[in-house]
């Protein structure tokens, strides 16, 4: 018998292919691996979307974002991974997926590739970058310490800073150091001291682990506290082969908690010392000193003139009486000097006296009101002038005007 066809719409034959899908116990966790390609984020919801590929097939694969969440590092086209999920329908579009729950990088751990991502994105920015490392206070009086209170690490700190500098005073800010709420607490601590300004320099660790123990500093917040502490930072995490991302962003890494506390403050001892050195040599700087000040003294007190400061007066008198003759005997020659040039002075300028002038016949005219007259213009007929002669003075009255080019015109005529 003919079995009747059954007629479905395209809503009910992809119910129908999820719906197997799902029933197959051996979809419902498979495991693959692959490389990712056409990788997407989505920012707003935190899905993830992208596909598995190998040599020669691929399949479409989205992440959720309660499952995103807990990665450890971020997914890349190219990358190999290791992929835990189960493979069902997506109605909508009737394409079959794999609804991916766990991702693991191929061949290397997640936390290690985000280690690894998160050092080359901070070193990019400059946080690593030695220009912006602070320097370490030579002799500080307060230091933070930002650790777990019951750990090891906290013990090697305060005894090494009892007894290496006891003058500082050690301000414990006990936070978790490792485990989801490690970090948060970290950047708080660093935070508060930094608000506060109640340090002057801070040191950051724990004792040594696996990277796991490890991974709150290598968090990117904690990461971005210890750059922006304006307060000086020594990371001090696990042993001297550990390295976190919180070591190359501090402005100085410890290998160890107890090397941290060597590297935060002076030796109490070494200080000493060099004041010990400092004492003594300042002693005998001021014994050398003295003894010169002492040698001086007795030379000043050996000198004759001290024992007898008559003597000295008698020189000093006799110095006086010979620059007292030098100085007359030079003014002497000087005043005489300067006689000399004024007497030649003197004749010159009686040369060309006035007086001298009318000696010799010449007289100069006035009229009325004193005026000194230079040319024939400036008088006339009838005016009464006074002339200037030697031993007196004429008084006249002009009967006549000649100009010189007047008398040339007439002796022309003659």
């Amino acid at each position: 018998m003919i079995q009747k066809p059954v007629l479905l719409t395209v809503s009910q034959l992809n119910r129908y292919l999820k719906a197997k899908f799902e029933e197959d116990e051996h979809l419902r966790s498979v495991f693959l691996t692959g490389e990712i390609s056409n990788f997407t984020n989505h920012y707003k919801s935190g899905h993830l979307y992208f596909s598995l590929k190998d040599e020669t097939a691929a399949i479409k694969a989205v992440m959720f974002v309660s499952h995103a969440s807990r990665l450890r590092f971020l997914p890349k086209d190219g990358m190999k991974v290791l992929a835990r999920g189960r493979v069902s329908v997506y109605e909508a579009s009737g394409q079959y997926q794999l609804y991916v729950e766990d991702l693991q990088p191929d061949g290397i751990g997640a936390l290690n590739l985000a280690y690894e991502q998160m050092k080359q994105k901070l070193e990019k920015e400059g946080l690593f970058s030695p220009e912006r490392k602070k320097p370490i206070p030579k002799f500080p009086e307060r230091i933070g310490v930002i650790t777990s209170p019951t750990g090891a690490a906290v013990r090697d700190i305060q005894q090494i800073l009892a007894r290496r500098y006891p003058l500082a005073k050690v301000i414990l800010a006990p936070v978790l150091v490792q485990g989801e709420n490690a970090a948060p607490q970290i950047v708080n601590a660093i935070e508060r001291f930094n608000a506060l300004d109640c340090a002057d320099v801070l040191i950051v660790g724990r004792g040594g682990g696996s990277i796991e123990d490890l991974w709150a500093f290598n968090e990117e917040s904690v990461a971005r506290a210890v750059a922006a502490s304006h307060i000086p930072v020594i990371s001090a995490v696990g042993h001297e082969t550990d390295f976190t991302i919180c070591d190359f962003v501090a402005d100085l890494r410890a290998p160890t908690p107890s090397a941290a506390a060597e590297l935060a403050v002076p030796d109490r001892d070494e200080l000493l010392e060099v004041i010990s050195s400092l004492q003594y040599t300042m002693e005998q700087l001021l014994r050398a000193r003295l003894l010169h000040w002492k040698q001086q003294l007795d030379e000043l007190s050996a000198c004759r003139y001290l024992s007898s400061p008559e003597i000295w007066l008698t020189e000093h008198h006799r110095k006086l009486d010979t620059m007292t003759t030098r100085l007359s005997a030079s003014l002497r020659m000087r005043t005489a000097q300067e006689q000399g040039r004024l007497s030649a002075l003197a004749g010159k300028l009686d040369g060309l006296s006035p007086l001298k002038v009318l000696e010799r016949g010449f007289v100069y005219a006035t009229d009325s009101t004193g005026k000194l007259l230079t040319d024939v213009s400036e008088t006339a007929v009838g005016d009464a002038l006074r002339l200037r002669l030697r031993n007196g003075t004429v008084a006249c009255t002009v009967t006549s005007v000649e100009r010189m080019e007047e008398l040339d015109e007439s002796k022309h005529d003659v």
